[in-house]
């Protein structure tokens, strides 16, 4: 009897142990196409943030301007995402099959200003962000900023990018009017937000190319934003990233609201941020499978 309960012992724990070696060769192997899955996307998306005040609709009149000329398979899709203040995603457009650069836009319910605003504000980019690479699996993305967009970009890259950056590389940055100070006209009087970005910087991704627009309708402003307050980012990302380079832009939409249509600012976007369209030899882009991501 002793011996025959050892040997049912002995059975049930090669049996377990088949299990279990099965379960792990299945958990490797579904993770191995996971990760193939990230590693072979085309898909580069362009993921803008609107400023306070403004909507998931902000950057209409620049996605028209960008797609104004190109053939319809050749233009951006436009993809929206509204999160509310309970932290659900309310989605509009679609990503078109075979786009591998949409753009996609994140607005919030609280798009109010102040620094506790636009730190909660972060938190439900992320909360997006997270949706949207789960959807699409993109490996890398192009990203852009309007006002406080760039404002939220920085809280982001700073406290939450470092969860993704292994399989997913921001190729380069564009804070268009950002008041990285806030209102004030020299860094003499740093806010705390200004304090709080310089003293994180190290968190930034390193391989990142940064490029911030400064609009001048006079000589020291854009009519709202204060010239100073906006060049204030480089104490924030010069040194910390790969390339940073200052830029403003001046003339007719120059005034901080008008900005994101600016011609000039549409022409440093199709110089700097988006990719060089790329046709395969057969003459055929790649396709990429349209998905929506999940509504709560």
């Amino acid at each position: 009897m002793k011996k025959f309960n050892k040997w049912i012992w002995a059975a049930t724990g090669v049996i377990i142990s088949i299990i279990l070696i099965v379960m792990s060769l299945q958990w490797s192997r579904n993770n191995v196409d996971d990760l193939m899955k990230w590693h072979n996307s085309k898909m580069s998306p362009v993921i803008m943030i609107p400023g306070s005040s403004a909507t998931v609709n902000r950057f209409d009149t620049l996605v028209k301007k960008l797609n104004k000329g190109k053939s319809l398979k050749n233009q951006h899709s436009l993809l929206k995402v509204r999160v509310t203040n309970d932290d659900k995603l309310h989605v509009s457009g679609q990503i078109r099959q075979g786009d591998n650069e949409p753009i996609i836009v994140v607005g919030f319910e609280n798009n109010h200003d102040g620094y506790s605003n636009i730190k909660q504000q972060a938190r439900r980019f992320n909360i997006a962000f997270k949706a949207l690479t789960s959807e699409y699996r993109f490996n890398n993305f192009k990203a852009i900023g309007h006002s406080n967009g760039g404002l939220i970009y920085t809280v982001f890259l700073e406290n939450y990018y470092s969860s993704y950056s292994s399989k997913i590389t921001i190729k380069r940055l564009m804070t268009i009017g950002s008041p990285y100070n806030f209102n004030e006209k020299s860094v003499e009087h740093k806010t705390q937000m200004l304090s709080d970005f310089i003293a994180d910087r190290k968190n930034l991704p390193k391989s990142l190319d940064v490029y911030v627009v400064a609009g001048t309708q006079t000589y020291n402003s854009d009519g709202l934003v204060p010239l100073g307050s906006v060049v204030a980012g480089k104490y924030i990302y010069q040194g910390q990233v790969k390339h940073f380079t200052t830029i403003s832009v001046s003339g007719s939409d120059a005034q901080h609201s008008d900005l994101p249509q600016n011609d000039q600012i549409i022409d440093l976007i199709n110089r700097y941020i988006l990719d060089r369209q790329q046709v395969p030899q057969n003459g055929r882009k790649n396709k990429q499978s349209v998905g929506k991501i999940s509504q709560n």
